[in-house]
């Protein structure tokens, strides 16, 4: 028996001995973080004015614990909450101790937690520890939300939108944060009487974060495994006819400079189009998304990075429509493997927009640790782009009390010609199925996974499987992680990538698959000092080994860094990187002649600091120096940001990349230059300019965006786009200006 079977086995014998549900009901824990939530018939209003009789009836949440920039003892600035709810909506009233201006960074929704005095809810509706909502209030009123996921502990986006509604005053020594959630706007089990919630303070004047429960300083804030308990006193009141309509019109006109060179037409293109998002609560905990015709004009524009590597790098997804619930499909594999990822649908290859003619979502749970996701998405043709069809189903079964078994099956299909599949069979269709087991201990302090991984393509039967393992541990001072993986040469993934699966022949201009091997490593240590002006001290060292198939070297990159995080939220970080390759085809970092396959090994060294981000002025700078492959490379990067708070925002961001090789083959400048200009007349009016000019990539950007959104979730944009060539300078490629109008129906 093959080592893939072996592994697969081993999946399916190790899920059936572990297959245990755990009760939800009160974890030892939440034993000592209870709050017994009361009804009202009060008619609430949400003015940040607490003056219904409800609240002085009930007994406040106190004595929050500080979280960062260490656990010792409470926070010095104390937070308060009290929590009802009716038939309809949960609403929670924070009185928030403080004095002088609030530290805002932003009134634009979706800036997250960070630097902004503000408080946050953490609701955990199933007590399973594994997935869960977080609401966010600043103390201007500024709102923002998340889902939480495993996931999660690498960081939020704020990408995920829902309609809830607050209201913030001041009072001069505390401020009240006035919240009202509406139980559509999130998912839970009706019979579920045990609800797991915390409460967060952030406290930008101290830089200190504190919460209801005593969450370890190796945890973030809002992890769900160190949440209280919400009692209900009877179950949470069903909602009923939950659909959410939100229909869409768009215009648009638009110069295509470089079709005019090669095709007779208008010079300005104008159009218009019109569609819907649908949201359906086919019942409490399971949601079906609808769309038709949908449109994303009104996603904001990738941030360009450089890229000093051999392979591609891929962007998080901002699509609102894929992501609820969107761990659910995108969370299987390893960062650098995913089977599954949206940005595939609606996009091709070279990152240009296909039409998507429709698409369902269903998502959420089935019962008792029991989530599903199904979906299936509809492209149209583009030119010679053929229609595709994507269909994607996912189970995940939590067992234990914080560990998974989960499986998905991938299927796009491409509805090419017969004379294009004899060219190309590959094209035809690509399929993927996998399983993996997440085990993870009560505290979150260990975890272990495996997965087997499968992709179906026509005519190949062979090296198409990739599968990993791994453990991880995280206590309060030390954390480590060991992974392996394995992938085959005919491992395809066409809802997905593989980073570095392709090899790019730059003296035959064409791309080799080579399957690999990989391990990686990686041991931190961590302490917070209770005294002093520094925060965190943290010591890293990661490794990460390539191997190839028939197990000869391939590359290896390891790294030892020191990182210091100091009380006045500056930081300052210094790494040593040493790295040896064994490329396998010549590849050109330069209009040189391409380098040679051969193997190099070279260093480099970087240190970073970032400023006091509280001030109206802040900055950072990085440097790096060192070896690149046979020569040589000088990296400076740096941001300037002037905040006027809260209304206006300035970002400065440049990166310069020199690189120099010996003789023929050549030198090069890399230059990204990103100001970016933020202006907020108010929590629901804003305007955003984003300039990038990238020489990697041969463009030079400008977006403007101007949003009004004015009503909860329903949105007027007018967006102005322009794209150059950065040589010849300011030749334009394109340019569009276009606005869409929806509306948020509750139905």
């Amino acid at each position: 028996m093959s080592l893939k079977h072996t592994l697969f086995y081993s999946i399916l014998l190790l899920s059936l001995i572990c297959f245990e549900i755990s009760a939800q009901g009160v974890t030892e824990f939440q034993q000592n973080y209870q709050l017994t939530i009361q009804s009202t018939k009060n008619t609430m209003r949400i003015d940040g004015i607490l003056d219904e009789p409800i609240w002085a009836s009930l007994k406040p949440i106190s004595n929050f614990k500080k979280k960062y920039p260490n656990d010792i003892g409470e926070a010095k600035r104390q937070t308060e909450v009290l929590c009802t709810y009716d038939d309809k909506n949960l609403y929670f009233a924070f009185k928030a101790y403080d004095s002088g201006e609030a530290i805002i960074q932003s009134l634009k929704r979706d800036i997250g937690h960070d630097g902004s005095d503000g408080v946050g809810i953490v609701i955990d509706p199933l007590n399973q520890k594994t997935n869960g909502f977080y609401f966010v209030l600043s103390a201007l009123n500024v709102q923002s939300e998340d889902q939480l996921t495993g996931a999660s502990s690498n960081g939020l986006e704020w990408s995920w939108d829902t309609k809830w509604f607050s209201a913030t005053k001041d009072y001069g020594s505390f401020w009240i944060g006035e919240i009202m959630i509406p139980f559509k706007s999130i998912r839970f089990n009706p019979t579920q009487k045990f609800w797991g919630i915390n409460f967060v303070r952030m406290d930008a004047k101290n830089n200190e974060y504190s919460a209801w429960t005593k969450v370890p300083p190796n945890f973030k804030t809002y992890d769900l495994g160190y949440a209280g308990v919400l009692n209900w006193p009877n179950t949470p009141p069903i909602t009923k006819n939950n659909l959410i309509v939100l229909p869409y019109v768009t215009g648009s006109a638009n110069e295509n400079r470089e079709q005019l060179a090669t095709t007779k037409g208008a010079a300005i293109n104008t159009s218009g189009n019109a569609g819907f998002d649908a949201k359906v609560a086919v019942n409490s905990s399971l949601n079906l998304d609808l769309t038709v015709n949908p449109d994303f004009s009104q996603v904001e524009v990738d941030q360009q990075v450089s890229n000093l590597t051999r392979f591609d790098i891929f962007l998080p997804e901002k699509r609102n429509f894929f992501l609820e619930n969107a761990d659910l499909f995108a969370n299987f594999g390893i960062p650098p493997v995913r089977p599954f990822y949206s940005r595939t649908i609606g996009l091709d290859k070279e990152g240009n927009r296909i039409p998507i003619l429709f698409g369902a979502r269903l998502s959420g749970n089935i019962g008792a640790g029991t989530r599903i996701g199904a979906m299936n998405m509809q492209t149209g043709r583009q030119g010679n782009y053929s229609p595709e069809n994507f269909s994607a189903f996912t189970l995940h079964q939590r067992v234990l009390q914080r560990s998974e078994i989960k499986g998905y099956f991938l299927n796009r299909e491409n509805f090419i010609s017969e004379e294009e599949e004899k060219r190309n069979p590959l094209d035809r269709y690509g399929r993927n199925a996998g399983v993996a087991f997440e085990y993870s201990n009560a505290s979150g302090s260990f975890s272990s996974w495996a997965t087997y991984h499968h992709s179906f393509k026509a005519n190949l039967t062979s090296e198409n499987a990739y599968y990993e393992a791994g453990i991880s541990s995280n206590t309060k001072h030390w954390s480590s992680v060991l992974e392996l993986g394995n992938a085959g040469k005919n491992y395809y993934t066409d809802m997905g990538y593989v980073q570095r699966i392709s090899n790019y022949d730059a003296i035959k201009d064409t791309t080799v698959r080579v399957g690999f091997k990989n391990m990686y490593a990686n041991l931190t240590y961590t302490t917070l000092p209770p005294v002093g002006k520094i925060g965190k001290l943290q010591f890293q060292i990661e490794d990460f080994l390539v191997i190839n198939p028939d197990n000869s070297f391939n590359e290896n990159n390891a790294s030892f860094s020191f990182s210091t995080d100091f009380k006045n939220t500056s930081s300052f970080k210094t790494s040593l990187t040493v790295n040896a390759v064994s490329l396998l085809y010549p590849i050109s970092f330069t209009n040189g002649t391409p380098l040679p396959a051969k193997t190099y090994q070279y260093n480099q060294f970087g240190v970073f600091y970032m400023s006091d981000n509280r001030k109206e002025l802040g900055w950072f700078a990085e440097l790096s120096a060192g070896q690149f492959y046979n020569g040589h490379i000088q990296s400076a990067a740096g941001g300037i940001t002037w905040r006027n708070q809260p209304y206006l925002n300035i970002r400065m961001r440049a990166e310069l990349n020199s690189i120099k090789l010996p003789g023929s083959y050549g030198s090069t400048n890399l230059l990204l230059i990103a100001p970016r200009v933020e202006y907020n007349f108010s929590t629901q009016l804003f305007w955003t300019t984003f300039i990038q000019y990238n020489t990697q990539s041969n463009n030079f950007n400008i977006n403007s965006r101007l949003q009004y959104r004015y009503k909860p979730m329903s949105d007027f944009f007018l967006v102005y786009t322009d794209n150059y060539f950065t040589d010849p300078l300011f030749k334009n490629k394109n340019r569009a200006i276009i606005f869409k109008f929806s509306y948020w129906f509750n139905l």
